[in-house]
């Protein structure tokens, strides 16, 4: 064994967090500690340290685990040191399968501190199953324990949430467990503030959540970023009873969902979901907050049709120069008037243009490119020698890695005849450690350049023709089909107009955009 390669896995638990926050040793550095006392145990020469610090439920929320199964799955690791094969998938049965069977598959070994799990052992294997198995099953009952905690606490009224809404800050209940809210005198003054504008109007006029959206921005009022108002920020602050004293539970939990082969999350707003009494002071009154419930019921925004098709072509590629946003588009089709590409901001000054001047901008933009940007074969040549000069790169240093390793093995053997003592050994076994580190890296980064040097000669040979074909087949194609070839050629477009345009004159106010093609630096 002494004579494979070898990673180390740490992952914190929640359990690890808890011990932790009632004054216990760090975990990842006492698990580490143990590992590498199995290791020299064992004579297993640790190559590489994987550390997880979140703690997710599933892998694709646990990036380390990815990079390392991946790792795996390449046959990298002749083995995995872990403290508890548990610590390698907590999730569903789905995850533990795709790491059974990529340590199966790949032949790769198991090692914790009391067993060495060998996946194609039938009875190793079957062991190795139980105990994830049984890692789950912990794990559901530990989750329903937290949920059911945090819902008494929230029918206590009690604030379990980690950031407070607008208006309040989050504090410790004296002499008891749990949090409460507590108003800030100049946020809640805002609160109060976008409630009677909502409520009552302002000088006899109505106040919609896009007007206090402006007057809110004019008096250079910040929100709890520090950033620009927008409409549904307001829209949430009316709708929450938090303000009249009441706490929500469950208005939005986490849904999952299979999304082309992926599991996916979202947190939908609830049709029903309970309210309870907080311990907290309200801020608005409830003669207020049902003012605005009711006008709030009466605009409901329209529901989005399951069968909505693209009809913008430019859908998701502009963004406004001045304040970052994406731009959509404005239809008119009461008044017959042409659709606008507009930044659906309120607080953003740009201007917006008909979407087919803007569209024939963009076309022209891609004819220059094609113009002018016509890859040279000479162009093709000298990125075909560059990837063999880095292949050649490649291969030296995968060589001096393979000595390295071999110069690290041999340590054992002058450990093992009293050449070196132990605190000699481990010097030694350090400074190699991160000559293998850095040869490593070497690799890593080589085989990314010879990849991406590749991928530049495709997107070269293949670019130009396809701005070619758009250009003559542009007008015959419908709108989402135009969305998506030119999602192909363009990373993004910036679009700024500084002026409007005059009324009954011919000229036009100036616009301005910059096209950004997905062609290779």
């Amino acid at each position: 064994m002494k004579n494979g390669n070898y990673a180390m896995y740490l992952r914190k638990s929640r359990a690890d967090r808890e011990a932790e926050a009632r004054g216990e040793m760090e975990t990842l550095a006492r698990h580490e500690k143990l590992l590498f006392e199995t290791a020299k145990r064992m004579q297993i020469t640790v190559s590489a340290v994987y550390k997880e610090i979140v703690s997710g439920e599933t892998i694709s929320a646990r990036p380390v685990m990815q990079k390392l199964l991946a790792e795996i799955e390449q046959g990298i690791w002749d083995g995995v040191l872990v403290v508890e094969v548990e610590r390698l998938a907590r999730g569903d049965t789905i995850d533990q399968g795709i790491v059974s069977q990529a340590f199966k598959l790949s032949d790769t070994k198991i090692i914790t501190p009391v067993k060495i799990y060998d996946p194609n052992n039938e009875f190793d294997e079957e062991y190795f199953e139980f105990g994830l198995f049984m890692s789950r099953r912990e794990y559901n009952t530990i989750k329903r324990r937290l949920q059911r905690g945090r819902l008494a606490s929230v029918r206590e009224g009690k604030y379990v949430g980690n950031r407070p809404p607008y208006g309040y800050e989050r504090v410790k209940i004296p002499n008891d467990k749990g949090f409460t809210l507590s108003p800030l005198p100049e946020q809640a003054k805002i609160v109060k503030y976008v409630y009677d504008l909502y409520a009552y109007g302002l000088d006899g006029e109505e106040m919609g959540t896009a007007k206090i959206v402006r007057k809110l921005n004019d008096l250079q009022i910040p929100t709890q970023s520090g950033g620009k108002w927008i409409p549904p920020t307001i829209r949430d602050m009316l709708y929450n009873p938090v303000y009249i004293g009441k706490l929500r539970w469950n208005r939005r939990a986490a849904t999952k969902k299979v999304c082309d082969g992926k599991i996916t999350y979202s947190r939908p707003a609830a049709k029903e979901y309970e309210i309870c009494d907080g311990l907290h002071p309200a801020i608005i009154d409830l003669e207020t907050f049902k003012i605005c419930q009711k006008k709030l019921s009466k605009n409901q925004s329209r529901p989005i049709s399951l069968n909505k098709t693209i009809k913008n072509p430019l859908g998701g590629l502009v963004i406004c120069s001045k304040c970052g946003h994406r731009m959509v588009r404005r239809p008119y089709s009461k008044t017959g008037q042409r659709s606008t590409l507009i930044c659906p901001y309120t607080h953003c000054d740009n201007v917006s243009s008909p979407l087919e001047d803007v569209e024939t901008m963009v076309l022209e933009a891609i004819a220059d490119i094609v113009k002018n940007e016509r890859i040279e074969p000479t162009t093709s040549v000298i990125h075909s020698d560059t990837i063999d000069i880095l292949k050649d790169a490649l291969k030296n240093q995968e060589t001096s890695l393979e000595t390295l390793q071999k110069q690290q093995n041999s340590l054992y053997d002058l450990l093992e005849q009293g050449i070196y003592t132990t605190d000699v050994f481990l010097e030694r076994s350090n400074t190699l450690k991160d000559q293998i580190n850095t040869a490593s890296a070497s690799i890593q980064d080589l085989k990314r350049k010879i990849s991406a040097e590749q991928n530049r000669l495709k997107v070269q040979a293949d670019f130009i023709p396809k701005c070619e074909y758009l250009l003559d087949v542009y007008d015959t194609l419908d709108a989402p089909e135009k969305n998506r070839i030119l999602k192909e050629l363009i990373d993004h477009i910036d679009y700024l107009k500084e002026e409007k345009n005059v009324p009954f004159t011919k000229k036009d106010a100036k616009v301005f955009i910059h096209v950004y093609p997905k062609t290779p630096e």
